[in-house]
């Protein structure tokens, strides 16, 4: 892989490469953007085949953050960060201690949390390296497990796509094939089948569906049949790409909309759904539940404060549907033009100060001064 090339066409500011012998560190810190703020985005920790593929993901990951973080109104940038190993068996406290060194050597710029394949006990190693983390225990002030967070926004961006298309947000007597049962998935089917929803459900541990279909009624269904159910929505809360050409042709539901990053296989399959009438909730806008709600720990925790602030992802998803429309396109471009919009705005904001300062160094002064 060309490694500048493929950066400057993501638009990325700063790839870090971190290794470690004596640990076994090999790790990987992107910064996509930090126009709006510091750069926030998990700590994802898996068995890449290869380094490309770490690259990558985290890469696309970033990029994914930096939208999300723009979309829910937050003054964040989007970053991430990869580290190759199988969670299973390669962790230990002084891998993510010299990752939290590394982490702190960024001086600010990038802030880690939990992610695939990482926990808030991993988060808490890092925390005594750098407080540049956030989603440690409650007991250093942070909030812990973010999963009930990205499952209620979620739930309300559901809501908000049942309202769009019925007129009403009422989840009873709705059908939903939640795929993925897991920290995410579980929460969602929890908080729908409270609510009187019919839920099908499938997940590579067998276990989770047992207790789905033992604690809420919900009914079984083969991981490869989970696109054929018969129900008004589907919920991806598990794999990546699951949008793509094998698919979309299956689903036979009315709305997609789940809380699993990058959904779309790629931009076109999202335009294939409004195509065939579905309506999709992009990933990065009803899912920055998680983001939003450790967001709130630099300010001050306050759990209550947190679900006020996730509750917004329904009013976010109203406005999507509102640009859709104003600009007659799908859904999937709506987000990104929404994310694109604040940034240029507050850009536009910062860029008098910006000329004020290239003024100075050419040693020329502006005629105006405004304050």
């Amino acid at each position: 892989m060309n490694v500048f090339e493929t950066i400057a066409t993501r638009g990325h500011e700063q790839v870090v490469f971190f290794n470690h012998a004596d640990t076994g560190l090999k790790a990987i810190v992107a910064i996509h953007s930090t126009l709006l703020g510091p750069a926030l985005g998990g700590l994802r920790m898996w068995p890449y085949a290869s380094e490309d593929d770490a690259l990558n993901d985290v890469l696309r990951l970033s990029r994914g953050m930096t939208y999300k973080a723009a979309v829910a109104g937050l003054n964040l940038g989007g970053g991430k960060a990869v580290l190759i190993g199988d969670p299973k068996k390669d962790k230990s406290e002084a891998l993510f201690r010299a990752l939290g060194r590394f982490i702190g050597s960024l001086g600010g710029r990038y802030i880690t949390a939990e992610d695939v394949g990482t926990t808030v006990e991993d988060m808490e190693y890092i925390f005594q390296e750098t407080d540049r983390v956030v989603g440690v225990h409650p007991v250093h002030g942070g909030s812990g497990d973010p999963s009930p967070f990205t499952a209620f926004g979620t739930v309300q961006g559901i809501k908000a796509c049942l309202n769009k298309l019925y007129g009403a947000p009422n989840v009873s007597g709705i059908s939903f094939a939640v795929q993925g049962a897991g920290s995410v998935g579980g929460n969602v089917i929890k908080m729908l089948a409270k609510e009187g929803a019919k839920i099908f459900t499938c997940d590579i541990n067998e276990d989770r569906v047992a207790q789905a279909v033992e604690d809420y009624g919900a009914e079984a269904v083969p991981l490869e049949e989970i696109y054929d159910v018969d129900a008004k929505v589907f919920v991806p809360c598990a794999l990546g790409a699951v949008i793509n050409a094998d698919t979309v042709p299956r689903l036979r539901c009315e709305i997609v909309a789940g809380s699993s990053n990058n959904q779309l296989e790629s931009e076109q399959w999202g335009t294939a759904l409004e195509d065939r009438g579905i309506l999709y909730a992009p990933d990065y806008v009803i899912n920055a539940g998680g983001l939003i709600n450790v967001a709130i720990e630099l300010q001050g925790y306050n759990r209550e404060r947190a679900y006020q602030a996730v509750s917004s992802i329904y009013a976010i998803m109203e406005n999507l549907f509102r640009i859709a429309e104003r600009d007659q396109i799908p859904t999937w471009q709506a987000g990104n033009r929404m994310a694109e919009e604040r940034i240029r705005a507050i850009n536009t904001i910062r860029m008098p100060y910006t000329k004020r300062f290239k003024d100075r160094l050419s040693g020329r002064t502006p005629k105006t001064s405004h304050h």
